[in-house]
């Protein structure tokens, strides 16, 4: 039997960690420890012991997969065999893009699966947690035979895999097993078709933890003008159209999203006389607006993270504080909001401080009428709270009295 390191914690943690918590920052491990990256450990807690993974770098030092044994591609093949039957509703619904495996969500920290159609694509977010890609592509082959395609987004820093707002637009993709996958699929979404370039998208090519919000919205949409902030390639848009909304614009910075918000039109076969793109940096576009008294029935906010680290969540406070402020401005009388937080360093109490703030800030009142969070995809362990990034209110929009 191969001898593993052991490290010893303090015994604060012992709680959490019984609890499941899988992961032991830095800062509460031994000055003296020196490891490579991917060595498996023993980690030890008073009578509490865990098997986890070391990094070498970045502020979480141990991701705890197991308090049995040491994963193997046995193990692997269970956690996966698992988090494919807890997505069976979604395939039985038609939905061909989903989170299949959503990193500690589902027991396996530091790891992401999105599958699109027959391709499964995979995202490390830890030079530890990459030593077990090619045993993951193993795992899913095992599980799942149809898959045709198995390939590795290789991420351009280490983060977390809660951390969802993160995005870059250079994804590089590294076939692991089958053919490459191909520039663009097109992926089925409760009946709305989404072309998705794998290749240059953010995240893993599609952003799937709004699925059921852009759906709820659908069922808001008729007969209101609508204006979509961070429209990215027009998702919650589609679902308006679809619903029957009056005219949509859609707002977005990024370059070539107009004309791939308008490749999602036209493979709905949606009117595109109701929409428009607006390549604009969203926030000089709401002052723009606000200014000038547009106003619309329904806007929507679905931002990028405001802050990847810890210390910067009192920044992100200002930032919703002030987008949401510049919204509100932009609804009409009674009209709604829909706006999403997707930093988690800014729970979901913290988020409805921010709209108070921001409709005080502007003499208005949001009274919340739908609050959700992440769909059945991204599931949150109730010892991980860290989990529940996404943040997802619906209010009207009112004049203060």
């Amino acid at each position: 039997m191969v001898r593993r390191a052991e490290i010893v914690v303090p015994s604060l943690l012992r709680e959490r960690l019984a609890q499941g918590h899988p992961w032991v920052y830095r800062d509460h491990v031994p000055s003296h420890v020196r490891l490579p990256s991917g060595a498996w450990v023993i980690v030890r807690c008073g009578a509490w012991r865990g098997y986890a993974l070391w990094d070498a770098e970045g502020p979480i030092a141990l991701r705890i997969f197991s308090t049995r044994t040491v994963p193997d591609i046995a193990w692997l093949r269970e956690r996966l065999t698992a988090a494919w039957n807890l997505r069976a509703p979604l395939r039985a619904a038609g939905i061909t893009a989903y989170r299949w495996v959503f990193g500690e969500g589902d027991g396996l920290p530091g790891i992401v699966v999105d599958r699109y159609n027959d391709i499964a694509v995979l995202q490390a977010y830890s030079a530890g947690t990459l030593t077990l890609i090619e045993d993951v592509a193993t795992a899913i082959l095992k599980v799942d035979p149809t898959v045709r395609s198995v390939a590795l987004r290789m991420a351009t820093e280490s983060r977390s895999a809660i951390d969802e707002g993160e995005g870059d637009g250079d994804a590089r993709l590294r076939s692991l097993y089958g053919e490459p996958p191909p520039r663009e699929i097109v992926v089925v979404e409760h009946g709305i078709r989404f072309a998705v370039a794998l290749h240059t998208a953010q995240k893993t090519g599609l952003f799937l933890d709004q699925r059921e919000n852009r759906r709820f919205v659908e069922g808001l949409a008729a007969g209101r003008t609508v204006l979509n902030c961070f429209a990215y390639t027009g998702g919650f848009s589609l679902y308006a159209l679809r619903g029957g909304a009056r005219q949509v614009v859609s707002v977005d910075v990024g370059k070539g999203l107009a004309s791939a918000t308008a490749r999602n039109l036209a493979l709905n076969r949606l009117d595109d006389g109701r929409h428009r793109f607006e390549m604009a940096d969203c926030f000089e576009l709401l002052e723009q607006y606000a200014a000038a008294g547009q106003r619309f029935d329904l806007v929507i906010l679905d931002p990028p993270s405001f802050a990847r680290r810890k210390e910067s969540r009192y920044a992100a406070q200002r930032a919703y504080v002030r987008l949401n402020a510049l919204g509100m401005r932009c609804v009409k009388p009674g009209g709604l909001l829909a706006t999403a937080s997707c930093t988690t360093q800014v729970g979901p109490e913290a988020f409805r401080e921010a709209l108070a703030s921001a409709g005080a800030l502007v003499e208005r009142r949001l009274r919340i009428i739908h609050e959700a969070g992440q769909p059945l995809d991204h599931p949150v362990p109730a010892h991980f709270p860290e989990g529940r990034y996404l943040k997802f209110v619906v209010g009207r929009v009112e004049e203060a009295v």
